[in-house]
């Protein structure tokens, strides 16, 4: 990345709650709603879908921290969407500012922190890793 993202570099994407999306632990009477895991899984995709246009060739990112705050439940069937504003750059590393909603209301908001990465360096330290597995 030649270029850091400009602070307030957005993007916004909706996804449908659907049945892989759930908690698994519904029991005694508890209502499947969106789980939290897969909550972060739309908030990050919506923050790397920010950054591809801005990536040179051979790179990609991945998600270094988050802090969210799941507030609010959603049942299946309802469509969510995910913002992920840019808020600090410092070197390869990019925090943005989430938020999603539901067709009702807020249901999550907070922090995320991206890195660009060299694709082929990434893999080699996953093929290294690979290896040193028993």
């Amino acid at each position: 990345m030649k270029n850091p993202p400009p602070i307030g570099l957005s993007a916004d994407k909706s996804y449908l709650v659907e049945p892989q999306h759930l908690i698994d632990f519904t029991d005694g009477g508890m209502p499947a709603v969106l789980g939290t895991p897969a909550l972060i899984g739309f908030l990050e995709r919506t923050a790397r879908e920010a950054l591809i246009p801005r990536l040179d060739p051979g790179e990609n990112t991945v998600g270094v921290e988050i802090e969210i705050r799941h507030l609010a439940p959603t049942p299946p069937g309802q469509r969510i969407t995910c913002v992920a504003r840019v808020i600090h750059t410092e070197g390869t590393q990019i925090t943005f500012q989430l938020e999603a909603r539901d067709e009702t209301e807020l249901i999550a908001r907070g922090l995320h922190t991206r890195r660009v990465v060299r694709i082929d360096r990434f893999a080699q330290a996953v093929s290294r890793k690979q290896k040193k597995s028993p």
